[in-house]
This record gives C-alpha cells, structure tokens and sequence, in this order.
C-alpha cells in the first residue's frame, strides 16, 4: 500500500546482564531519545497510573524450535501435529522460581493490580508514577504528545536488581517512540462517482485482475466452517464497514463473498478510516473470499501502552485463532534490540508450532552505509515482497517493484531451509552485489515469496482512490491465497499449512511464477547510488521464490 509502510512502536528496554550500575543494580542498554517531533507537555504527577508489560524468562526455548521445525517439515513424521495452547503453555511456561521471584519483586513494591495470560510468561501491571519508578531506579516519566495523539515515556535509562534482571527479557512501556509515518504512496482520490470510476478499472489493480493474474476462478472461494484468517492494525488505523461493503459492491459481483468481518479483537476507534487498514481487510477478504475474518485493531488501552505487543501478548492468551494472520507492519533492525527480538522471535514460534501462519510485509527504506534490515526478519514468519506489472496498464508477467524491501539480517541467522537456495543467488548474481560490507551473507534472508504491490484500487472513508502502492497491499493478497488452500486442505481432513516457508522453499518455486527483471532500492551514497538488491532467476532478495500461481500452488501444497 504505502511505499513506506505504517510502522508500529516496539519496546527495547532490555536487561544489560554485563553492566553493573551501582549496589546490584543492572542497567538497560537502550539510551532513550526523544524525537524531535514528539513534543514534551509534563511530567506525570506522582498518582498517575501507567501500564508496564514484563516478559518473563521462559523454559525449553531450544525444545520449542525443534517443535517446531519437526510440525512444519513435510518430510517429517510430525509434519502438522500442531500443539494446543494448554501443550504449549506448559512447554515454555516460566519456572516457579521465575514467576516467584518476578511476583515478590512486584508485590514488595505495592503492585498488584496485574494480569496475565495463559502461558504465564507476560504480565502486565498497573501502577502509579511513583511506584514505577521506584520499581525501575533511573526511569522518568513523561507525557509527549504529537498530532493530537498522547504517549506516556521515560526520558531516562532504567535499572532492576541484579537478584530480577535474569527472570526477565524485557519491560514493555518505557521509551519506544513511533517512528514516523512516511507516506510515499501515490494514492490520489477520484470523485467517488462510480460511473467516473468504471472508465478507469483497467488503469489499476483490482480483485478481479489479481484473480486474473493468479489464475484464481469465480469457484475459488472459502467453504469449509472451521477456517478463519486475520489482518492485525496499529497506531490507530481503523477500518470502517460501510467501506468494505462499498467495495465489495464495486469489485466483488464476480465472485461468492462476505462484506463483513466477522470478529474485530479490540476496540474499533472513532473518526477517518486509515488506508492501511481498509486495504489489509478489503484484500485479504476479497483474495481469500468467503472466508471468516478477524481484524485485531491495537490502539493501546493506554498512554503506555504498546500495540504491537499488545497484541503479542493476546496470542498468547487465546486458544481459538484464526489459521493466517498477515500483518502489514516493519521497523528498522538496527533501532532494536537483540533481546527484545530474540523474545519476540520466541513468540513467532509459539503460533508456528499451533499451526498459524505469520505473514509480514517485507518493507524498503534508505539509510547511508547500510542496507536497512527488515524487524521482524525472524526465522519463523513469512515475509512477502513487492512486484508490479510489466506494462503497468495490462495483465502481464510482473517485475520487482523497486519498493520491494530485502536483504539479510544481523541478528537472526540463516534458517537451514534457505541456505541452499541463498547460497545459490548469491554465486550466480556475484558480481553485481552491492559491497559485502553492506549486508550479512550469513543472516536470515528475506523475503520469501511476493505479489503485486503497485497501483491498487481502495475505498476509504467512502471514497474510492487509486494508484495505492506498497507491499502493505501484497500480504494480505498472499494471504488470502493461502487461507484458500488452507480452506480445501481442511475440507480433505488435513491440517491447516502452519509455519509456510520449510515448504515452500522444499518447492524450489514450483508454483510461483519467477520474478528475474528489477532491483528495489539500495543505500542513497556515492558507492551503491540508490541500486539494492536486483531479481534473479529461482529465489532472489527483493521477490524470494516469485508470486503465486493459484492452482498450481493449491495442487503442490494439497500433496
């Protein structure tokens, strides 16, 4: 959708195990920054509440993975005996000297207005200023506010005592900013006249030229009760119904459809539709049509509170989830830290071992001296890149869309899966890579697969506009897709596809149609001049694997 995507603030307030502060105090490693934009308006007063998540130190990390590789492995004997919460609950719960001493900790400080979630392994506490810092020596909080829009920060370091610091991963709810919004995309608005609009149906990106494209029929629809997917919203995006019910009407007479969402998780908010979010739930539900649809929309019940994690921990807290969640959401690696992905790393586990499928957008940006690195480029999740047509005003073949974000990361290292594949690129493109010093031939790499991102048509707030661009519109297109497959793998009796990528790069792009024109953007300095990663022949870091070919896809992953 956008070229650059909305992206969701993510705490990093993480334990220095190494750093002694003073008299068994241990420091966190992030120094918080204010960002300019966000301007100060008070302190809080000493009663004012907070919300503060902790994430607990779990057990048997190294068993889960191994679970979960065993689940996802079509040639496993294990291959999709999925867990149940309860089983992975008791897989990865905190030991009782963790949760004890995490729970003295908190009750000899006065707080004890928490909850938790099934699993045991998040708490999320309320409490007054002064008790939080007293809680966490160093932490200040502030109130900042930017457009309107209030958030509750430290503007200092914190510490904890060295006798808590190794029963925690991290405290949500201190510093992380939201990055900024950079709306790149071209997105103009029409009239809103229908007969203007219908003059203008093959100058953009439809469902029924994604159906086209990926050879999708009017019968490709949901059937089956017990299949569900999800798009998941942040930072205030919303979607409204009356918009999904224009478009439907407008885009979807050809094939059987639904034009409501059957479940919103969270409080939907007043006021605009986003176009992020209204482009997530028409795509996804217009793709994977017919097919029951959840929309987990995150604002934050509170000032402190974060999205993402929010609703990190509310997967982690339900035991009946949709089957595909795509989530249109990306940060910057290299403004994170290792712990804090590590555990979160550890959470994308946790559903790829129930059987869920995570699909994250694969996102671009520029930075100096540097390819910018992907959060999360986790080992576990699927991420999809961009691709535009050819001729962008007809159904041909598809190029990359330079906005198709890539590359490798530096803290996750390369999944066994892929190392054949990547080792493969990398010999047959050597000679055009950017400078080794710019990336990490060793990390994961990404993305995995792709679909169409450039000029998509979307209703919001009534209106329909064009030219909406970004790979925030070919996740829930990939998605849609796979929850189809899911529908007819359910119906045969077999089990949902779970954590894709162990298959799908068993596949070797049998099913996709391979992507070998275009490179996305690179670093914006003299050496590399803007040109990143380019397309090759199999997979490549700017398409992965290629996009779909609905039916040859359908036929391999039915097998």
């Amino acid at each position: 959708m956008l070229k650059q995507l909305f992206i969701v603030p993510v705490e990093l307030c993480l334990i220095n195990k190494n750093t002694e502060c003073n008299n068994h105090l241990w420091c966190s490693l992030f120094i918080p920054r204010v960002p300019v934009d966000w301007a100060h308006v008070s302190r809080l007063s000493p009663s004012e509440e907070l919300e503060l998540t902790f994430a607990l130190k779990q057990q048997n990390v190294h068993q889960l993975e191994e679970t979960l590789r065993l689940v996802s492995d079509p040639d496993s004997a294990q291959y999709g005996k999925y867990l149940s919460l309860e089983e992975v609950a008791s897989l990865v719960r905190p030991s009782e000297l963790t949760q004890k001493v995490v729970h003295h900790w908190l009750q000899s400080h006065g707080v004890t207005n928490c909850l938790t979630v099934h699993t045991q392994d998040f708490m999320q506490c309320t409490m007054s200023r002064e008790v939080a810092e007293m809680l966490l020596p160093g932490s200040k909080f502030h109130r900042y506010i930017k457009d309107g829009h209030s958030l509750v920060r430290s503007s200092s370091p914190y510490s904890v005592h060295d006798d808590v610091h190794q029963h925690l991963d991290f405290v949500g709810g201190l510093h992380r900013f939201p990055p900024n919004r950079q709306d790149l995309s071209k997105a103009k608005k029409s009239s809103g006249k229908h007969t203007h609009l219908k003059a203008w149906l093959h100058l953009g990106v439809t469902p029924a030229i994604l159906r086209q494209r990926y050879n999708l029929t009017a019968a490709d629809v949901g059937s089956a009760q017990n299949n569900s997917q999800a798009v998941a919203q942040f930072l205030e995006q919303y979607y409204h119904p009356a918009d999904l019910a224009e478009f439907m009407s407008m885009f979807g007479s050809s094939f059987k459809h639904m034009s409501k969402v059957d479940r919103v998780v969270g409080t939907q908010g007043g006021g605009k539709a986003g176009l992020e979010a209204s482009l997530d739930v028409e795509y996804i539900m217009s793709t994977g049509a017919n097919i029951s649809t959840w929309v987990f929309t995150n604002p934050g019940r509170h000032e402190s509170q974060e999205p993402f994690l929010q609703w990190m921990v509310l997967l982690s807290n339900m035991s009946d989830l949709p089957h595909v969640h795509t989530i249109s959401y990306g940060d910057d690696e290299d403004s994170l830290s290792a712990a804090y992905m590590m555990r979160i790393n550890t959470e994308f586990m946790k559903a790829g071992v129930r059987g869920i499928s995570l699909l994250f957008a694969s996102v671009c940006r520029n930075h100096a001296n540097a390819m910018w690195r992907l959060f999360p480029p986790s080992p576990f999740v699927t991420t999809v890149g961009g691709t535009s047509f050819k001729n962008p005003f007809k159904v041909t073949y598809e190029v990359t869309d330079y906005i198709s974000g890539g590359g490798f990361s530096n803290i996750f290292k390369m999944p066994d899966y892929q190392a054949s594949a990547v080792d493969s690129y990398l010999k047959a493109v050597a000679a055009s890579l950017p400078p080794q010093t710019y990336f990490n031939t060793s990390g994961r790499a990404y993305p995995d697969m792709a679909a169409l991102s450039d000029n998509y048509w979307v209703v919001s707030n009534r209106v329909p506009i064009p030219w909406v661009s970004g790979t925030s519109a070919s996740t829930p297109v990939v998605g849609g897709m796979l929850a189809l497959i899911n529908d007819q793998r359910l119906l045969k009796g077999l089990p949902a596809l779970g954590f894709l990528n162990p298959r799908l790069y068993k596949l070797k792009g049998q099913a996709l149609f391979d992507v070998t024109e275009g490179c996305h953007l690179g670093c914006l300095d003299e050496q590399v001049q803007g040109k990143g990663f380019c397309a090759a022949p199999s997979w490549d870091p700017v398409t992965g694997w290629g996009t779909p070919n609905y039916p040859a896809l359908l036929a391999a992953l039915l097998k």
